[in-house]
């Protein structure tokens, strides 16, 4: 069902960017290439808390189509979100800005009511004013809608998005609609995000056209953050259901995209915006809330199946779409140069050079969940710093609510994976990881006197990031926008 399409209208009208206006012309993309002749299509697809749990990486869940997307594209093994939490992260794919420069800070829905910056250019406006038709299938979870004005939201009738069979047909009724116009077209699962009720995700009732996979608890794997108790292995089992009924969803839409003629010029990525609804994982920063699935497809590419294990970031997603159509950002746009890059010149790679590192940052969840972090991980190391260390790390209402949490907190001695309740609620200013010899990140070396050296250069480089990226936390810096604070 499209939504009225006035409302969009008068939302762009009021913020003084409706498409009448005189489109920007197609610039080269961001790895210097020159605008292609024939204008190429994108099919941005957004899962909603979806971890790094899938059958073509050795995960217990089944994900048939996205392994087949992935056998014929290529899957990055080391992909990372720029922040663990819903609105930031969608923020950051839609403006290839980082949430502390986007303004989006928070949660975007209900009392949260966080917003990207009046002055802040997305995906969706850039490509509407280079001749692209948009739209959007599912959750948008980013304020304000002025700012998106995608031309089409299509969504089910029945609210949550879970029937993921009238989302792609949905999608493919748009794409067929639009002839040869190119467009930009985003599908954004609700699975497997929690439901209302944060014991299931969904999984109450059949779908159409869905086969309902599910688990037995003991099938499931374990992750290294998490405790094996029951309660936390059952939680999984519905968690895995909702993976498996999305991966349906994708099946339907990539037919859906065959059907509409228009696969062989589509550029297809798949990703989430955040680390699995779980505690130690969703809303943080480390390696579980962040490290999450890409799969990019692009037609007519020579090499298939690939696995690319390049450090990448969610930053990299905006600029890798603008280098696919041709487009780029106004000329006067003072954000520009965009922070990240795109990964289109390193498809065909395994190990590309210089993708060994990547930063990301958390303010807040919720509107009482404040804990405001800055990250920067390398191949050998994590670093960390909390801007306000005195207080109580939170957890995000879904996660606290949650069968495994409850059990967690209910059994005595109980630890996330290797690390105590105590260390996960409460931090120190720093935390310095060696990753190889310490991958879950539990012997913080910040106090290392061996490890000084790499600390001062890790605080060095964070401290570059924060002041080029125009982070309002950092206190007696020059604005890199032109402004001084």
């Amino acid at each position: 069902m499209s939504i009225d399409r006035r409302r969009f209208l008068a939302a762009t009208a009021a913020a003084g960017i409706l498409a009448s206006r005189r489109p920007a012309v197609a610039a080269p993309g961001a790895s210097g290439k020159a605008a292609p002749q024939r204008k190429r299509n994108v099919l941005l697809i957004v899962a909603d808390d979806h971890g790094y749990d899938m059958g073509c990486t050795g995960g217990s869940v089944r994900t048939p189509a996205l392994d087949a997307l992935a056998h014929e594209g290529v899957l990055f093994t080391d992909a990372y979100a720029s922040v663990s939490s819903c609105s930031s992260s969608r923020a950051t794919l839609y403006t290839g800005l980082y949430s502390h420069t986007n303004g989006m800070y928070g949660l975007a829905h209900d009392v949260h009511n966080f917003s990207l910056l009046d002055d802040v250019k997305t995906l969706p406006w850039m490509l509407k004013q280079a001749g692209y038709a948009t739209a959007l299938v599912g959750k948008l979870h980013v304020k304000p809608e002025a700012l998106l004005a995608y031309d089409a939201w299509l969504e089910p009738e029945r609210p949550p998005v879970r029937d993921v069979a009238v989302m792609g047909h949905a999608a493919g009724k748009w794409m067929r609609e639009q002839g040869g116009k190119p467009f930009f077209l985003t599908v954004a699962y609700s699975d497997p995000h929690r439901a209302g009720d944060p014991s299931n995700f969904g999984n109450t009732r059949d779908w159409p056209e869905v086969k309902r996979e599910r688990y037995a608890p003991a099938e499931v794997t374990i992750p290294s953050h998490l405790p094996d108790l029951p309660d936390v292995r059952r939680d999984l089992a519905e968690y895995y259901e909702a993976v498996s009924r999305m991966d349906t969803g994708v099946s339907i839409l990539l037919r859906e995209l065959e059907k509409s003629g228009r696969a062989d010029d589509t550029l297809v990525i798949y990703l989430s915006d955040n680390g699995r609804p779980f505690p130690g994982a969703k809303d943080n920063l480390y390696y579980e809330g962040i490290r999450l699935p890409l799969i990019v497809r692009v037609p007519g590419a020579s090499k298939r199946g690939a696995r690319n294990n390049a450090m990448v970031s969610w930053i990299d997603i905006a600029p890798t779409i603008l280098d696919w159509t041709g487009v780029a950002p106004p000329k006067d746009y003072h954000y520009l140069p965009l922070p990240g890059r795109s990964i289109l010149p390193i498809l065909g790679e395994s190990d590309p050079k210089g993708w060994d590192e990547v930063f990301a940052t958390h303010s807040f969840h919720e509107i009482d969940q404040y804990y405001p972090t800055r990250s920067l991980r390398t191949r050998k190391y994590s670093y960390f710093l909390n801007l306000h260390p005195e207080l109580e790390v939170p957890i995000a209402s879904d996660v606290a609510r949650s069968p495994s949490w409850k059990a967690i907190a209910a059994t005595p001695g109980t630890k996330l994976g290797k690390r105590t309740l105590e260390a996960f609620h409460h931090r120190p200013a720093e935390e310095l990881y060696d990753l190889s010899a310490d991958p879950d990140e539990i012997a913080n070396l910040a106090g290392d006197a061996k490890h000084a050296g790499v600390l001062a250069d890790l605080r060095r480089q964070l401290d570059a990031w924060r002041t080029k990226t125009r982070d309002p936390w950092q206190k007696d810096v020059t604005d890199p926008f032109g402004k001084t604070k």
